[in-house]
């Protein structure tokens, strides 16, 4: 209970910390919070957007060639590996693609 109580009041504090920023962003640019919350999901839905073209992007590819590993996925879209490593996981959990290896170099994905 005592967990659920402190979670609950971290989860305060955050809010109240994000408005008072906001709040303070709104004031030295000239803009209310309102504009600045709504250029932050924005901001937001345009970084999802993309994503999600990257993913069509990295599975198109993946139709086209059979097999790629994350350097050549890397190299058409021009995003680090990371980021290709958190677009396969997540088409792997969606069910489309399939990775073939374990770890390193000598994972590959296919369709």
């Amino acid at each position: 209970m005592e967990l659920v109580i402190f979670l609950i009041g971290v989860g305060i504090g955050g809010v109240a910390i994000l408005v008072f920023v906001t709040w303070r962003n709104a004031k030295k640019e000239g803009t209310s919070v309102v504009e600045e919350v709504v250029g932050i999901c924005q901001a937001a839905l345009e970084r999802s957007s993309q994503k999600e073209a990257r993913k069509a992007q990295a599975l198109a590819l993946l139709q086209e060639k059979g097999e790629l590993g994350n350097v050549e996925i890397r190299q058409a879209l021009g995003v680090s590996r990371q980021s290709v490593a958190r677009y396969m996981t997540e088409l792997e959990g969606e069910g489309r693609v399939e990775q073939v290896g374990d770890v390193g170099r000598g994972v590959l994905y296919r369709c």
